[in-house]
Protein backbone atom coordinates (compact mmCIF):
# COMPACT_ATOMS: atom_id res chain seq x y z
CA UNK A 1 0.00 0.00 0.00
CA UNK A 2 1.09 3.52 -0.67
CA UNK A 3 -0.98 5.69 1.42
CA UNK A 4 -3.76 10.72 8.83
CA UNK A 5 -5.20 9.43 7.90
CA UNK A 6 -8.46 9.87 6.97
CA UNK A 7 -8.19 13.70 7.30
CA UNK A 8 -5.15 13.85 6.89
CA UNK A 9 -4.14 12.51 7.05
CA UNK A 10 -3.98 8.89 8.42
CA UNK A 11 -2.85 5.86 6.96
CA UNK A 12 -2.91 2.52 8.54
CA UNK A 13 -0.64 -0.40 8.03
CA UNK A 14 -2.23 -3.13 5.92
CA UNK A 15 -0.05 -5.89 7.31
CA UNK A 16 -0.92 -4.92 10.87
CA UNK A 17 -4.57 -4.35 10.02
CA UNK A 18 -4.83 -7.90 8.73
CA UNK A 19 -3.38 -9.17 11.98
CA UNK A 20 -6.02 -7.22 13.91
CA UNK A 21 -9.09 -8.62 12.16
CA UNK A 22 -10.10 -10.63 15.24
CA UNK A 23 -9.97 -7.61 17.57
CA UNK A 24 -13.29 -5.96 18.40
CA UNK A 25 -12.85 -2.25 17.85
CA UNK A 26 -15.50 0.22 19.03
CA UNK A 27 -17.38 2.27 16.48
CA UNK A 28 -17.65 6.03 16.64
CA UNK A 29 -20.99 6.44 18.36
CA UNK A 30 -23.61 8.99 17.41
CA UNK A 31 -24.69 11.01 20.42
CA UNK A 32 -21.36 10.70 22.26
CA UNK A 33 -20.78 13.86 24.26
CA UNK A 34 -17.19 14.97 23.93
CA UNK A 35 -15.47 16.57 26.93
CA UNK A 36 -12.32 18.68 26.91
CA UNK A 37 -9.47 18.60 27.64
CA UNK A 38 -10.02 14.83 28.05
CA UNK A 39 -10.98 14.29 24.41
CA UNK A 40 -7.90 16.14 23.19
CA UNK A 41 -6.10 13.05 24.52
CA UNK A 42 -5.76 9.59 23.00
CA UNK A 43 -8.53 7.01 22.57
CA UNK A 44 -6.42 3.84 22.44
CA UNK A 45 -9.38 1.46 22.19
CA UNK A 46 -10.10 2.72 18.64
CA UNK A 47 -8.27 1.34 15.64
CA UNK A 48 -6.72 4.62 14.51
CA UNK A 49 -6.31 8.22 15.60
CA UNK A 50 -4.47 11.30 14.44
CA UNK A 51 -3.58 14.78 15.63
CA UNK A 52 -3.04 16.99 12.62
CA UNK A 53 -1.79 20.59 12.37
CA UNK A 54 -1.32 22.57 9.17
CA UNK A 55 -0.51 26.22 8.80
CA UNK A 56 0.43 29.12 6.53
CA UNK A 57 3.24 31.41 7.63
CA UNK A 58 3.56 35.05 6.61
CA UNK A 59 7.06 35.20 8.12
CA UNK A 60 9.89 34.46 7.54
CA UNK A 61 8.73 34.02 3.93
CA UNK A 62 5.27 34.64 2.53
CA UNK A 63 3.08 31.60 1.88
CA UNK A 64 5.36 29.12 3.62
CA UNK A 65 3.38 26.08 4.72
CA UNK A 66 4.02 23.64 7.55
CA UNK A 67 2.43 20.38 8.60
CA UNK A 68 2.81 18.03 11.56
CA UNK A 69 0.70 14.90 12.03
CA UNK A 70 0.94 12.24 14.72
CA UNK A 71 -0.81 8.93 14.06
CA UNK A 72 -1.72 6.27 16.60
CA UNK A 73 -2.58 2.77 15.37
CA UNK A 74 -3.93 -0.15 17.35
CA UNK A 75 -2.91 -3.03 15.07
CA UNK A 76 -4.61 -5.77 17.10
CA UNK A 77 -1.45 -7.69 17.95
CA UNK A 78 0.41 -8.38 21.22
CA UNK A 79 -2.62 -7.29 23.25
CA UNK A 80 -2.31 -10.21 25.68
CA UNK A 81 1.31 -9.46 26.51
CA UNK A 82 1.92 -7.92 29.92
CA UNK A 83 4.97 -5.98 28.76
CA UNK A 84 4.51 -2.18 28.67
CA UNK A 85 6.47 -2.13 25.39
CA UNK A 86 4.31 -4.72 23.60
CA UNK A 87 3.52 -3.63 20.04
CA UNK A 88 -0.16 -3.07 20.78
CA UNK A 89 0.04 0.67 20.04
CA UNK A 90 2.16 2.10 17.22
CA UNK A 91 2.88 5.79 16.72
CA UNK A 92 4.22 7.48 13.62
CA UNK A 93 4.50 11.09 12.49
CA UNK A 94 4.94 13.10 9.32
CA UNK A 95 6.22 16.68 9.15
CA UNK A 96 6.70 18.95 6.15
CA UNK A 97 7.56 22.49 5.11
CA UNK A 98 6.54 23.98 1.77
CA UNK A 99 8.53 26.91 0.42
CA UNK A 100 7.00 28.75 -2.56
CA UNK A 101 9.09 28.57 -5.69
CA UNK A 102 11.30 25.94 -4.11
CA UNK A 103 10.42 22.41 -2.96
CA UNK A 104 8.66 20.44 -0.28
CA UNK A 105 10.80 19.30 2.63
CA UNK A 106 9.46 16.39 4.66
CA UNK A 107 10.56 14.06 7.43
CA UNK A 108 9.07 11.16 9.36
CA UNK A 109 9.34 9.29 12.65
CA UNK A 110 7.91 6.02 13.96
CA UNK A 111 7.94 4.33 17.36
CA UNK A 112 6.22 1.92 19.68
CA UNK A 113 4.28 3.33 22.64
CA UNK A 114 6.51 3.34 25.75
CA UNK A 115 9.54 2.66 23.60
CA UNK A 116 10.73 6.04 22.40
CA UNK A 117 7.19 7.30 21.83
CA UNK A 118 4.07 7.97 23.87
CA UNK A 119 0.76 9.71 24.34
CA UNK A 120 -1.55 10.91 27.09
CA UNK A 121 -5.10 9.64 27.47
CA UNK A 122 -6.19 12.78 29.33
CA UNK A 123 -4.98 15.64 27.11
CA UNK A 124 -3.16 16.37 23.85
CA UNK A 125 0.38 15.23 24.63
CA UNK A 126 1.96 13.00 22.00
CA UNK A 127 5.61 12.53 21.12
CA UNK A 128 8.11 10.43 19.19
CA UNK A 129 11.61 11.17 20.41
CA UNK A 130 12.10 14.97 20.33
CA UNK A 131 9.05 15.54 18.11
CA UNK A 132 6.08 16.63 20.18
CA UNK A 133 2.61 18.15 20.16
CA UNK A 134 1.27 19.30 23.53
CA UNK A 135 -1.60 21.42 24.82
CA UNK A 136 -0.89 23.70 27.79
CA UNK A 137 -2.86 26.05 30.01
CA UNK A 138 -6.50 27.05 30.15
CA UNK A 139 -8.63 30.05 29.27
CA UNK A 140 -6.58 32.95 27.96
CA UNK A 141 -3.39 30.95 28.60
CA UNK A 142 -4.40 27.93 26.51
CA UNK A 143 -2.03 27.02 23.66
CA UNK A 144 -0.42 24.16 21.75
CA UNK A 145 3.33 23.69 21.42
CA UNK A 146 4.79 21.93 18.38
CA UNK A 147 8.42 20.85 18.16
CA UNK A 148 10.12 19.16 15.21
CA UNK A 149 13.85 18.69 14.74
CA UNK A 150 15.23 17.17 11.54
CA UNK A 151 18.37 17.52 9.45
CA UNK A 152 16.48 19.37 6.69
CA UNK A 153 14.36 21.69 8.84
CA UNK A 154 13.07 22.38 12.33
CA UNK A 155 10.27 24.34 13.90
CA UNK A 156 9.24 25.33 17.39
CA UNK A 157 5.78 26.88 17.26
CA UNK A 158 3.14 28.04 19.72
CA UNK A 159 -0.49 27.92 18.53
CA UNK A 160 -2.96 30.12 20.42
CA UNK A 161 -6.76 29.84 19.92
CA UNK A 162 -8.59 32.90 18.66
CA UNK A 163 -12.03 31.25 18.51
CA UNK A 164 -13.86 28.19 19.90
CA UNK A 165 -13.45 24.57 18.92
CA UNK A 166 -15.40 23.40 15.89
CA UNK A 167 -17.11 20.03 16.44
CA UNK A 168 -17.54 18.48 13.01
CA UNK A 169 -20.75 16.72 11.99
CA UNK A 170 -23.21 16.19 14.85
CA UNK A 171 -21.44 17.36 17.98
CA UNK A 172 -18.16 15.80 16.82
CA UNK A 173 -19.65 12.66 15.22
CA UNK A 174 -18.67 12.86 11.57
CA UNK A 175 -20.39 10.50 9.14
CA UNK A 176 -18.27 9.05 6.33
CA UNK A 177 -20.77 6.77 4.59
CA UNK A 178 -24.27 5.33 4.53
CA UNK A 179 -23.76 2.92 7.45
CA UNK A 180 -23.64 4.44 10.97
CA UNK A 181 -20.37 2.60 11.70
CA UNK A 182 -18.71 4.51 8.87
CA UNK A 183 -17.92 7.51 11.03
CA UNK A 184 -15.31 9.18 13.19
CA UNK A 185 -15.18 11.51 16.14
CA UNK A 186 -13.77 14.69 14.65
CA UNK A 187 -12.74 17.98 16.28
CA UNK A 188 -11.23 20.99 14.51
CA UNK A 189 -9.70 24.20 15.82
CA UNK A 190 -9.37 26.77 13.00
CA UNK A 191 -7.73 30.20 13.07
CA UNK A 192 -4.99 29.37 15.57
CA UNK A 193 -2.48 32.22 15.84
CA UNK A 194 1.06 30.96 15.22
CA UNK A 195 4.28 32.36 16.71
CA UNK A 196 7.71 30.82 17.11
CA UNK A 197 10.65 29.89 14.93
CA UNK A 198 11.36 28.03 11.69
CA UNK A 199 14.85 26.77 10.84
CA UNK A 200 15.83 26.17 7.21
CA UNK A 201 19.35 25.49 5.93
CA UNK A 202 20.63 26.02 9.45
CA UNK A 203 19.15 29.52 9.66
CA UNK A 204 16.66 30.11 12.47
CA UNK A 205 14.09 32.84 11.88
CA UNK A 206 10.99 34.12 13.63
CA UNK A 207 7.75 32.67 12.23
CA UNK A 208 4.16 33.92 12.41
CA UNK A 209 0.89 33.01 10.73
CA UNK A 210 -2.30 30.98 11.13
CA UNK A 211 -2.90 27.26 11.65
CA UNK A 212 -5.62 24.61 11.65
CA UNK A 213 -5.79 21.74 14.18
CA UNK A 214 -7.67 18.48 13.60
CA UNK A 215 -8.08 15.55 15.97
CA UNK A 216 -9.90 12.49 14.70
CA UNK A 217 -10.36 8.93 15.91
CA UNK A 218 -12.28 6.04 14.41
CA UNK A 219 -12.33 2.33 13.68
CA UNK A 220 -13.93 2.41 10.22
CA UNK A 221 -14.30 5.23 7.69
CA UNK A 222 -13.96 3.71 4.20
CA UNK A 223 -16.87 1.79 2.69
CA UNK A 224 -16.33 -1.12 0.32
CA UNK A 225 -15.19 0.20 -3.05
CA UNK A 226 -13.59 3.34 -1.62
CA UNK A 227 -10.01 4.08 -2.69
CA UNK A 228 -9.33 7.34 -0.84
CA UNK A 229 -10.53 10.85 -0.13
CA UNK A 230 -10.07 14.53 -0.94
CA UNK A 231 -10.08 16.92 2.03
CA UNK A 232 -9.78 20.67 2.47
CA UNK A 233 -9.30 22.79 5.61
CA UNK A 234 -9.16 26.56 5.03
CA UNK A 235 -8.74 29.53 7.35
CA UNK A 236 -10.75 32.20 5.56
CA UNK A 237 -9.40 35.72 5.19
CA UNK A 238 -12.45 37.17 6.98
CA UNK A 239 -11.93 35.00 10.08
CA UNK A 240 -14.25 32.17 9.08
CA UNK A 241 -13.35 28.53 8.45
CA UNK A 242 -14.23 25.94 5.80
CA UNK A 243 -13.84 22.15 5.94
CA UNK A 244 -14.94 19.91 3.06
CA UNK A 245 -14.28 16.31 2.12
CA UNK A 246 -15.39 13.57 -0.20
CA UNK A 247 -14.67 9.83 -0.30
CA UNK A 248 -14.07 8.43 -3.82
CA UNK A 249 -14.23 5.15 -5.68
CA UNK A 250 -11.73 3.94 -8.33
CA UNK A 251 -13.62 5.77 -11.09
CA UNK A 252 -13.23 9.08 -9.24
CA UNK A 253 -16.93 9.18 -8.32
CA UNK A 254 -18.04 10.52 -4.96
CA UNK A 255 -19.28 7.91 -2.49
CA UNK A 256 -19.88 10.35 0.36
CA UNK A 257 -19.24 14.06 0.96
CA UNK A 258 -19.74 16.72 3.61
CA UNK A 259 -18.74 20.32 4.28
CA UNK A 260 -18.94 22.75 7.20
CA UNK A 261 -18.65 26.52 6.99
CA UNK A 262 -18.34 28.69 10.09
CA UNK A 263 -18.48 32.39 9.34
CA UNK A 264 -16.57 35.13 11.13
CA UNK A 265 -19.52 35.70 13.49
CA UNK A 266 -19.50 32.04 14.57
CA UNK A 267 -22.56 30.88 12.62
CA UNK A 268 -22.16 27.28 11.45
CA UNK A 269 -23.68 25.93 8.23
CA UNK A 270 -23.34 22.24 7.34
CA UNK A 271 -23.77 20.88 3.84
CA UNK A 272 -24.97 17.35 3.13
CA UNK A 273 -23.60 14.94 0.55
CA UNK A 274 -25.97 16.18 -2.18
CA UNK A 275 -24.79 19.78 -1.65
CA UNK A 276 -21.03 19.13 -1.99
CA UNK A 277 -19.04 18.40 -5.15
CA UNK A 278 -15.36 18.13 -6.09
CA UNK A 279 -14.39 18.59 -9.76
CA UNK A 280 -10.76 18.32 -10.93
CA UNK A 281 -9.59 21.32 -12.99
CA UNK A 282 -5.90 20.51 -13.35
CA UNK A 283 -3.67 17.57 -12.45
CA UNK A 284 -0.02 17.23 -11.47
CA UNK A 285 1.78 13.96 -12.25
CA UNK A 286 4.24 12.67 -9.68
CA UNK A 287 7.68 11.86 -11.17
CA UNK A 288 8.13 9.28 -8.41
CA UNK A 289 5.11 7.01 -8.97
CA UNK A 290 3.16 8.56 -11.90
CA UNK A 291 0.14 9.24 -9.69
CA UNK A 292 -2.03 12.04 -11.06
CA UNK A 293 -3.21 14.38 -8.32
CA UNK A 294 -6.01 16.92 -9.02
CA UNK A 295 -4.22 19.76 -7.21
CA UNK A 296 -6.43 22.35 -8.93
CA UNK A 297 -9.95 21.54 -7.84
CA UNK A 298 -13.35 23.18 -8.05
CA UNK A 299 -15.29 22.63 -4.85
CA UNK A 300 -18.95 23.54 -4.46
CA UNK A 301 -20.84 23.54 -1.17
CA UNK A 302 -24.32 24.97 -1.16
CA UNK A 303 -24.17 28.43 -2.78
CA UNK A 304 -20.39 28.62 -2.67
CA UNK A 305 -17.96 27.83 -5.47
CA UNK A 306 -14.19 27.92 -4.92
CA UNK A 307 -11.04 26.83 -6.75
CA UNK A 308 -7.83 25.62 -5.13
CA UNK A 309 -4.54 27.22 -6.20
CA UNK A 310 -1.48 25.32 -4.89
CA UNK A 311 1.56 27.39 -3.94
CA UNK A 312 3.66 24.51 -5.32
CA UNK A 313 2.50 21.63 -7.52
CA UNK A 314 4.87 19.04 -6.02
CA UNK A 315 3.69 18.71 -2.45
CA UNK A 316 3.62 14.91 -2.47
CA UNK A 317 4.79 13.14 0.66
CA UNK A 318 6.41 9.76 0.06
CA UNK A 319 7.05 8.22 3.46
CA UNK A 320 8.80 4.96 4.28
CA UNK A 321 8.12 4.39 7.97
CA UNK A 322 6.50 2.30 9.20
CA UNK A 323 5.59 1.22 5.62
CA UNK A 324 5.73 2.99 2.21
CA UNK A 325 2.89 5.44 1.60
CA UNK A 326 2.41 8.33 -0.86
CA UNK A 327 -0.16 11.12 -0.78
CA UNK A 328 -0.44 14.80 -1.72
CA UNK A 329 -0.81 17.27 1.13
CA UNK A 330 -0.07 20.88 0.49
CA UNK A 331 -0.67 24.56 1.06
CA UNK A 332 -3.25 26.10 -1.25
CA UNK A 333 -5.06 29.38 -1.63
CA UNK A 334 -8.72 29.41 -2.60
CA UNK A 335 -10.52 31.88 -4.80
CA UNK A 336 -14.18 32.27 -5.70
CA UNK A 337 -17.05 33.11 -3.37
CA UNK A 338 -14.70 32.51 -0.43
CA UNK A 339 -11.02 33.42 0.01
CA UNK A 340 -8.34 32.10 2.31
CA UNK A 341 -5.40 29.74 2.79
CA UNK A 342 -5.12 26.22 4.11
CA UNK A 343 -4.34 22.65 3.17
CA UNK A 344 -5.64 20.25 0.54
CA UNK A 345 -5.14 16.51 1.12
CA UNK A 346 -5.46 13.97 -1.71
CA UNK A 347 -5.15 10.28 -0.85
CA UNK A 348 -5.59 7.03 -2.72
CA UNK A 349 -4.18 8.29 -6.03
CA UNK A 350 -0.86 6.42 -5.89
CA UNK A 351 -2.61 3.29 -4.61
CA UNK A 352 -5.96 2.53 -3.00
CA UNK A 353 -5.99 3.05 0.75
CA UNK A 354 -6.35 0.09 3.04
CA UNK A 355 -7.67 1.12 6.46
Amino acid sequence: MRRRSFLLTPLLLPALAAAGDAVRYPAASRGTRLAFPRDHGAHPEFRTEWWYVTGALDAPQGDTGFQLTFFRSRPGIAEDLASPIAASQILFAHAAVTRPGDRLLHAERAGRANLGAGYSATDCDVHIGPWQMRRHGAGAEEHFRLKVQDAAFAFDLTLTPTQPLLLQGEGGWSQKGSRPALASHYVSWPQLRVAGSLTLAGQRQAAAGRAWFDHEWSSEVLAAGSVGWDWLGINLDDGGALMAFRIRNAAGETIYAHAALRDAAGRLTQFGANEVSFTPLGRWTSPRNRAQYPVKMEIRCGPHRIETVPVLDDQEISARRPLPVSYWEGLVAIRGTLAGRGYLELTGYADALTL
